[in-house]
């Protein structure tokens, strides 16, 4: 069976690559047409961006991309990804899950010389998900350093436009001051207003980039107070104000329920202690689970159920701030 397995996966491997092969050259050829039409001087020449630009990040991966625009999820990572800092393209991100799937997959076959097909499926799945699981974490970090710099910005724009100086000039000095993440996000917000973007548009992006509520309460102020006048100074001292007491709130909040995330911790942790336990005290009981199908499916349904109080657990004690 595992010489089998191997012979599926070369042949899957082959049939990507034909396949990758074909498309790339019917893609070229449409640029080399559209490109070819263009310069013969048609009509409509010039309204819309052209192939090869919209194609850019196609050329790696043109399957995975079909993919990901058949579950309607390149948006959804290309937002994960840019929140994350991260240089991978979307089909990218699908492409490392794959190979991971297909590793993880191998690896739990050849272990178990395919006598558990379940378990080798779960290895592959659990392996697919680092690589999402590792863009997630690294958003999440970054978007919390972020937000831990964004009072004192706040406040730092704040005397500038005391002093006189303009809000874009503002956002200069401020992104030349402070660190990463926030350095980073704030020059590139001030480059894309410096070259001719709409100070709306420019704003509304940052907040699509930092899924951060003070960011969006921050372009609200901003936005609002261009429509309507006001002291913006003053306004971005009370913003500044209002988030360092969410910050105290939402740390106090944690410490309230840092005891129902221990607690979920040990109840998950509890069956698998005992599992092992019993592996060491009676293996010839405990395989039960792994050499009989019966075994095999309870295992399964009590790993699900498992994971599944815990994310509840997590659900609970999660409280937005």
């Amino acid at each position: 069976m595992l010489i089998l397995f191997l012979l599926a996966a070369v042949t899957g491997v082959l049939t990507y690559r034909l396949l990758w092969q074909r498309l790339q050259r019917r893609d070229t050829a449409l640029a080399v047409r559209r490109l070819a039409a263009r310069s013969a001087g048609k009509e409509h020449a010039g309204r819309g961006r052209p192939r090869l630009i919209e194609g850019a990040a196609e050329v790696r991966g043109p399957l995975t991309g079909r993919l990901l625009d058949g579950l309607r999820l390149r948006e959804a990572a290309a937002h994960l990804l840019e929140t994350a800092a991260l240089k991978w393209e979307p089909a990218g991100l699908l492409q490392r899950s794959i190979a991971l799937f297909l590793a993880g997959f191998g690896a739990a076959t050849a272990i178990a010389g395919n006598t558990h097909p379940l378990v080798a499926l779960g290895a592959g799945a659990a392996l697919g998900m680092v690589p999402w699981g590792y863009v997630r974490r690294k958003a999440r970090r970054r978007v919390s350093s972020f937000e831990e710099q964004f009072p004192d910005c706040l406040e730092f724009v704040s005397r500038c436009m005391r002093a006189g100086h303009g809000f874009s000039v503002a956002i200069e000095m401020a992104y030349r001051e402070f660190s990463e993440p926030l350095a980073g996000e704030l020059r590139r917000t001030f480059e894309e207003q410096n070259l001719g973007q709409p100070i709306d548009i420019v704003l509304r992006k940052l907040s699509e980039r930092v899924p951060s509520m003070d960011v969006q309460f921050f372009v609200s102020a901003v936005l609002l107070q261009r429509r309507t006048g006001g002291n913006l100074a003053e306004l971005l001292d009370k913003l500044a104000q209002l988030t360092r007491e969410r910050f105290k709130l939402r740390a106090r909040i944690r410490t309230v329920s840092a005891q129902g995330i221990m607690s979920g911790r040990i109840l998950s942790a509890i069956p698998v202690g005992v599992g092992g336990m019993m592996f060491a005290a009676n293996p010839k009981y405990a395989r039960f689970f792994i050499d009989d199908p019966t075994g095999n499916l309870l295992l399964a349904t009590a790993f699900g159920l498992q994971v599944l109080g815990y994310l509840i657990i997590r659900k609970i004690v999660n409280i937005e701030v």
